[in-house]
């Protein structure tokens, strides 16, 4: 079976399920930082590469200061529990998005597990923090820019890999395969805009606090039975792909 080697995740419907068990949203965010583990676990043993989780986007910093706070909290939770399994499963953890808007606390320990996992190399565990995808290629245009203002880059040298390799994405060095959105919706919600051109969706109904192993597999096997084109008709691609 085909196994994607880089999926992405947006792992919607905490506030839902918690709403739905007469619960305070910050229950569901609780409920749902327990699902990273089993999840990326069970990517790894899957076969895939690198697994990318939109955890905090540059919208959500319009939400409820204490609904922030939560949220801020729930991330130096997970850093200080997870770090040990992380390391032990050779697992390296990167992100995306701007940290810098991040709490100075929170910015301190994600740099730190960056720097400790840097050297593990069986898996990528990379987190969205604070990361819209409108906001990534206004930051790799603006870079775009000042390279030709110095001189360094002439404007017809600006290609898809140009821009490309000024975006957040760098850190992992596979080409996004798989999106999975949870809890029934199907939208990007500004996530990943660029990096998901040819990446197949798989739009789950289960909230992300109950999504199991069991439905994981089901996205992964839903992309197991898809002809990838890239653009190509079935002939064309296999002329391409045995040439080699």
């Amino acid at each position: 079976m085909k196994i994607p080697k880089h999926i992405a995740i947006i792992m919607d419907g905490n506030g839902r399920w918690a709403n739905a068990r007469g619960l305070p949203r910050w229950e569901g965010h609780k409920a749902g930082a327990t699902r990273v583990r089993p999840i990326v676990e069970a990517c790894k043993k899957s076969g895939v590469k690198a697994l990318t989780i939109f955890a905090f986007s540059e919208q959500n910093w319009g939400r409820p200061e204490e609904e922030i706070s939560l949220l801020m909290e729930l991330l130096a939770r997970f850093i200080e529990k997870e770090k040990e399994s992380l390391m032990k499963q050779d697992i390296r953890v990167e992100t995306i998005g701007d940290i810098e808007r991040l709490p100075e606390d929170a910015r301190t320990s994600i740099r730190q597990l960056r720097e400790d996992t840097k050297n593990n190399k069986s898996f990528t565990l990379c987190i969205a923090l604070s990361y819209g995808g409108r906001e990534e290629l206004v930051r790799a245009a603006r870079a775009l820019a000042k390279d030709v203002q110095a001189g360094t880059l002439r404007p017809d040298e600006i290609t898809s890999d140009t821009l490309a390799s000024h975006l957040d994405t760098t850190v992992v060095p596979w080409e996004l395969d798989l999106i999975i959105r949870t809890s029934g919706e199907h939208r990007l919600s500004n996530f990943l805009l660029w990096q998901c051109a040819y990446a197949e969706f798989f739009f789950s109904q289960v909230p992300w606090p109950d999504f199991s192993v069991d439905d994981l597999k089901a996205a992964l096997d839903a992309f197991g039975e898809r002809e990838r084109r890239f653009g190509l008709v079935i002939e064309e691609k296999a002329t391409k792909e045995g040439a080699k």
